[in-house]
């Protein structure tokens, strides 16, 4: 994607005197404070998806057997609501911020951004999440995030290309961050994600407002580990040897899932496009049908975001069976490409963790935790093409820096694996796929004729 928006000066580092400008305080406090919004909005879309997720478990729990109606009967009508104005509230919502960040046009961004979308993005990832769908909330979150600030941005007079793009992409990193609770995490998606589609230097007032984001999260929720205190770790020979394994087995089918959705995001196979295109309510319900088939053939270990199943798998106490990555790893792949919202981090790392626990009995010298935490962070690597943000975040999860150079080898190694099977990330390939739809029709003068 060319670059819509044209570098200009940060006017943020311009000088003393703009440092302490009115119009830069002015400027500063509406990103700080949209950072706060943004923490206070994914911690109450984190309480609900969970209860939802909850009230998912209590029915099923009295027969298994409700997963039949209340998984297709909510991938039907997410299918059928998600048509017309609100087909961007679809999928993860990371290629749409990433779109707007590209093509520096207020129609564009007000259709995929506007507070109404970001509603609706929150409401119907929740009711994903009722109906048990494998989908997970952090890229939703990044959508609600850039909404709320270009909202923020727009109300405040930031309506220049330029500078509503800086609020869109502090909004998607404070999201990230705030979702996590991890602001590391959030500060590194912003500058190797995001950024990556706008052309700037990532100002201090940019980072700090992803910094505020982060930390209004752990005051409220508390300073924890997403995953608890792992302290796992790496010893010489055999557990080098993991490195190599889960880097190249978790790379590739990273890479394989990217590849799958993209293709299917084209149409192909043909079938498969004629199908969601002719019939996409049906085709949605046939999706959670599978899904719910194959939660109730494997007891229900893969509904969800899978968060359960990982934490288990990394203490080593009561975890899944020996199938479990590959079934979350179909899961996540019905439930995506069955165009419903949702994310696709915390899935991506419950199957890394089943991967990696499959792979950890082939080193029987290595503890399982550590190649279990490898396998979460080279399939996020795989899926995402973004090693930093997958070893930041798996870092931060676990409250693990002992593990940090055999992270950064096996995601590194993950990524090159990965690129082999989808020479373009995931999140940057569907938003080329928006990207189109902006192009204006011809004028009149210039129209060919009939």
């Amino acid at each position: 994607m060319t670059p819509s928006v044209p570098p200009s000066p940060d006017p943020d580092e311009s000088g003393p005197a703009q440092l302490w400008s009115r119009e830069a305080w002015k400027r500063r406090i509406a990103l700080w404070g949209g950072a706060v919004a943004v923490a206070l909005a994914a911690i109450v879309f984190a309480k609900v998806g969970d209860a939802a997720y909850g009230m998912f478990l209590g029915i099923t729990a009295h027969s298994p057997w409700w997963a039949l109606l209340l998984t297709p009967l909510s991938f039907a009508i997410l299918a059928w609501a998600t048509r017309g104005k609100l087909a961007p509230t679809r999928g993860s919502g990371i290629p749409q911020v990433i779109a707007s960040l590209q093509v520096a046009r207020d129609d564009f961004r007000a259709a995929q951004l506007s507070l109404w979308v970001s509603l609706c993005k929150m409401g119907f990832t929740i009711l994903a999440l009722f109906g048990g769908a494998s989908v997970g909330r952090e890229g939703p979150t990044v959508h609600v995030g850039a909404g709320i600030m270009h909202a923020i941005g727009r109300r405040l007079g930031y309506s220049d290309p330029y500078q509503a793009s800086r609020f869109l992409l502090a909004g998607g990193a404070a999201g990230i961050a705030a979702a996590f609770n991890t602001p590391l995490a959030g500060v590194v998606f912003a500058i190797e994600e995001l950024s990556g589609a706008f052309e700037q230097r990532f100002s201090g007032t940019l980072l700090t407002a992803v910094i505020v984001g982060g930390v209004v999260s752990m005051g409220l929720l508390g300073d924890y580990a997403y995953f608890g205190h792992i302290a796992a770790r790496i010893p010489l020979g055999q557990g080098w040897l993991a490195i190599l394994a889960c880097g190249v087995v978790c790379g590739v089918l990273g890479g394989l899932f990217a590849r799958t959705v993209v293709a299917a995001a084209d149409g192909r196979p043909r079938w498969l496009g004629r199908l969601r295109g002719a019939h996409p309510v049906l085709f949605a319900t046939a999706c959670g049908l599978s899904l719910a088939l194959l939660g109730v053939a494997l007891g229900g270990t893969v509904f969800g975001t899978g968060y359960e199943q990982a934490h288990a798998l990394l203490l080593r106490s009561d975890a899944p069976g020996a199938e479990f990555g590959i079934a979350k790893f179909l899961a996540n792949l019905v439930s995506y490409v069955a165009g419903i919202p949702g994310g696709l981090f915390s899935p991506a790392l419950a199957v890394g963790a089943g991967l990696g626990d499959n792979l950890s009995h082939l080193f029987p010298g290595v503890d399982p935790a550590a190649v279990v935490l490898l396998g979460m962070c080279a399939y996020l690597a795989g899926v995402t093409q973004a090693p930093l943000t997958s070893a930041v975040i798996s870092i931060e999860l676990t409250d693990n820096h002992a593990l940090m150079l055999p992270i950064l080898a096996t995601v590194l190694l993950a990524r090159a694996c990965s690129n082999l099977c989808c020479p373009t990330p995931i999140y940057k390939a569907l938003a080329l796929r928006l990207v189109p739809r902006l192009t204006p029709p011809p004028s009149p003068s210039t129209a060919p004729p009939p």
